[in-house]
This record gives C-alpha cells, structure tokens and sequence, in this order.
C-alpha cells in the first residue's frame, strides 16, 4: 500500500488548503465502493479515536481533505485486510506522520487484483489460478470444508488468504486434507470469542457496535499471535542447534 498522506498534509499543506473538502456524506459515498460496510458513525469514530482530523467550518460541519480520506481508506483497509486493532493502525499512522518506517509488521496489503474488486467472487478456475491452489488441491479443500463455494461453485474473494496459505503449506508437503486440524482449532476459536463479543454485536448504538467489532478484530489478532507462538514454543528443540 503507498505512503498515506501525514497529519500535517491532512492539516493544510499548500496545495490542501486550496483543494475541495468533501463533506461527512460525500466521504461515505466515496469510500463505499470499496468498504460497503462503512458507515457515518464508523467514520466519526475514527474521528474520535484521534485517526483522521477533519477541519470544522463555523457551523462545525466536518470538511474532509483528499489526505483526510486517504487516511481513512488506510485505516479501513488495514482493518478489513490484517485485522489490526486500531491502537496499532495508530502507531503506524504516528510513525508515518513522523517520516519513520512502520514498526513490526508491514502496511496493509494491495488492493486485490481488478476481476475480485468487481465481483467479490470468482470462479474455480480464477480462484484456483488467484490463490496458488492447483484443480485437484482446491476441490481438496472443498471437500474438507476449509472453502465452501456457493451455489453457483464461486467463490468469495475474502477467502483468498486461506486458499493462499493452504497452496503455501501444500508447497512444503503439507496438503489440503491434512489441514482439518486448523479448521477445527478456528472453530473452537470462533465460538470462544463470539461469546464475548456477540451481545454486545447485537446493541443498537452503532458507536457500541463499532467498538465491539474493534475489540472482534483485536481478539482475533492476539489469537493469531498466540497460535504462532504456542506452535513455535512447541517445536523450539527442533529449532535448536
């Protein structure tokens, strides 16, 4: 993903301050054709959270810059993509403004390739070809439910990162069918934390909704970490010299 614009830009660098700002609703409409679930609390949130820093008119109507916008679509697409909690998406958002490179991990990926923005799903062929899989390797993981296509036999694009990984593990001798352990420990994983998430899911303050999906997206990155490093703690003697 490119540099996204500092605080400083989105503050009123030359060529900003003469730019359009786009109102609160203008923004919405903007940045749905890539994240149809935004909404104008969500983006008053990030506002909140000290993430974008839109100017106020007189009236105190929010006026947002091109640089305003782009730090939202970093901030979205870090969320959707990576699943980063918003404390680290702010870090790194720190870390650019100051000129320095993000700390730990990298910056959220590339937008997907054209044919998935536009449809949100593929067929096997464009999947299998997208995700490395090959024909046999991706009926495989259908079979042992780690993909499941619809009706029509697409698949969704969000399920590329997990047909990615089956082809990487396949690469190193590890194949589809051997991988029921992963889906089943993400199962048992799911429900753990949709207990503690799904009430408050289901408020109808939309401002408690998004902190409950920033605390979902939060949970599933500590799970993450905490899987990588019981696996690594597991095989350390193996890693010893």
């Amino acid at each position: 993903m490119s540099a996204v614009p500092s605080r400083a830009d989105a503050s009123g660098e030359p060529d900003e301050r003469h730019a359009p700002r786009l109102t609160i609703g203008e923004v919405l409409t903007v940045l749905r054709e890539d994240f149809p679930d935004v909404t104008i609390s969500k983006i008053r949130y990030l506002e909140s959270e000290d993430l974008v820093h839109p100017r106020r008119t007189p009236s105190g109507y929010r006026k947002f810059s091109s640089a305003d916008v782009a730090r939202l679509r970093y901030v979205l697409a870090a969320q959707r993509d990576q699943y980063l909690p918003l404390r680290v998406i702010k870090e790194h958002l720190e870390a650019l403004d100051r000129g320095e490179l993000l700390p730990g991990s990298p910056p959220p990926a590339a937008p997907p390739p054209e044919e998935e923005a536009d449809t949100g799903s593929l067929t096997g062929e464009q999947f299998a070809r997208a995700s490395g899989l090959e024909p046999g390797q991706l009926a495989t993981c259908v079979q042992f439910g780690l993909l499941v296509p619809d009706a029509d036999g697409r698949h969704p694009a969000a399920d590329l990162p997990i047909a990615r990984a089956a082809a990487g593990l396949a690469r190193h001798g590890i194949e589809p069918r051997h991988l029921r352990v992963y889906q089943n420990g993400a199962e048992r994983e799911a429900g753990l934390v949709e207990q503690l998430v799904a009430p408050v899911l289901r408020a109808r303050s939309e401002e408690a909704r998004n902190r409950a999906t920033e605390k979902l997206r939060e949970l599933v990155g500590l799970s993450a970490q905490l899987h990588g490093a019981l696996l690594e703690a597991r095989l350390r003697d193996l890693l010893r010299p």
